[in-house]
């Protein structure tokens, strides 16, 4: 009989790898920080630039004293996340999606659906798939308050999910870095879809490096059932999963190897799909029509009203100021996710490690290639890569084997 088992114990302890903690980068932290609040012209962004520049530098001052790194990252995640954070709870302050996902949490409770019928002007449309409504549900039973605020169950999300996917031996460092550095610290202050999201696709990731099929099949389904961004995960893991079977014993082993492999791979893929349906077709059957104007249309620039995601990335400048640009940026976008899925074919990822980078490089260029894109959504490959680098196992890179047990 061929069972999947984990190669190294999942709880192993292990001194991670060594992550930007001087002063010099608290110090560059602290010069992002203040750029953005210097020229964004959103009021939630100025507050954080403000309150993180400030976190960022006293961090610098401490690392520079040489006090440890961990009180300089506590300091940074004080003045860069808690700071900004409790202000504008008490001030009743966030970015744009809070409020989309608190209304659609609304909306899905009242309707069946959290999409409006007639969405007119950009703030009406939710370009998030179903299960983001989640996060607006305790604000929809219990009313506003700092308590119910949506950015405080993603960002809580996030970090749980986060941790999880760590090895246990090794998840105070990067989970207090990753929440200081500014791409994540900012989300986690003003409200960030994008969040939950990362961190259930490095869970994902990290139970299908466990051999745990079934529960990576969960968490990558609901991530799936958040944002299209999770969508790429999915075949990832089950590659990531079908590949154990070459890390089998023998050449005589290989064939009684691999049909376990690719058991555990159907089984992540089936659960992954069920629970991404269960989550997102009651409401997408509720109003097809709604469904596909906010989360097809909308994020691909074919509607009417303009997407506020328009940072200056190849896609967007493409769309904009290129005759036919939008169908060029269109035609990359699909020739990067073909191109990552011939990878996935030709070359599985052999480790949680190298499927995550995989995942990032492709998120990367989806997100360089979008019409509508933004700056922020580099937190998927961001967090993604982070993940990758703290939680390889050292020496020979295989976290998965087929072991073939002979019962006498």
């Amino acid at each position: 009989m061929a069972t999947t088992t984990p190669l190294t114990s999942p709880d192993q302890r292990r001194k991670p790898p060594p992550i930007p903690s001087g002063a010099l980068w608290w110090v560059m932290c602290s010069a992002a920080a203040l750029g953005l609040a210097a020229c964004s012209s959103l009021g939630p962004h100025r507050v954080w630039g403000t309150a993180a520049a400030l976190g960022y530098l006293a961090a610098a001052l401490l690392a520079v004293r040489g006090r440890s790194p961990r009180g300089a990252g506590a300091v940074a995640v004080a003045g860069a996340v808690l700071l900004p954070l409790l202000w504008l709870l008490a001030v009743d302050r966030a970015q744009l999606e809070v409020r989309v996902v608190a209304r659609s949490a609304g909306l899905l409770f009242a309707e069946g659906t959290p999409y409006l019928q007639r969405p007119l002007v950009p703030e009406d449309f939710n370009p998030y798939l179903p299960g983001m409504a989640v996060f607006g549900l305790p604000e929809a039973v219990a009313g506003p308050g700092p308590l119910t605020d949506p950015r405080l169950w993603m960002g809580a999300a996030f970090l749980a999910a986060f941790a999880l996917a760590l090895p246990a031996g090794a998840r105070s460092a990067p989970l207090r870095w990753i929440a200081a550095c500014p791409l994540v610290a900012l989300p986690l202050a003003v409200g960030g879809v994008d969040l939950p999201v990362a961190g259930l696709m490095c869970l994902g990731l990290a139970l299908a490096g466990r051999g745990r099929a079934g529960a990576a099949g969960v968490a990558l389904g609901a991530a799936a059932a958040l944002k299209w961004t999770a969508w790429p995960a999915i075949p990832v893991a089950l590659a990531l999963l079908a590949a154990a079977s070459r890390s089998a014993g023998r050449p005589a082993d290989r064939g009684e190897g691999r049909r376990p492999a690719e058991r555990a791979a159907r089984r992540c893929g089936h659960v992954a799909l069920l629970t991404a349906a269960a989550l997102v077709l009651p409401a997408a059957l509720r109003d097809p029509a709604a469904f596909r104007a906010h989360v097809v249309d909308f994020p691909l620039g074919l509607t009417d009203a303009v997407s506020s995601a328009a940072s200056p990335l190849p896609g967007h400048l493409l769309a904009t100021h290129v005759p036919g640009g939008r169908t060029l940026a269109l035609l990359l976008l699909g020739v990067s996710a073909l191109l990552l899925a011939l990878s996935l074919l030709l070359r599985p990822p052999e480790t949680p490690a190298d499927a995550a980078a995989r995942l990032a490089l492709g998120l990367l260029l989806a997100i360089a290639f979008m019409p509508a894109s933004r700056f922020g959504y580099l937190v998927h490959p961001l967090v993604l890569a982070v993940w990758a680098a703290v939680g390889e196992t050292p020496g020979r890179p295989w976290l998965l084997r087929v072991r073939k047990q002979v019962s006498r």
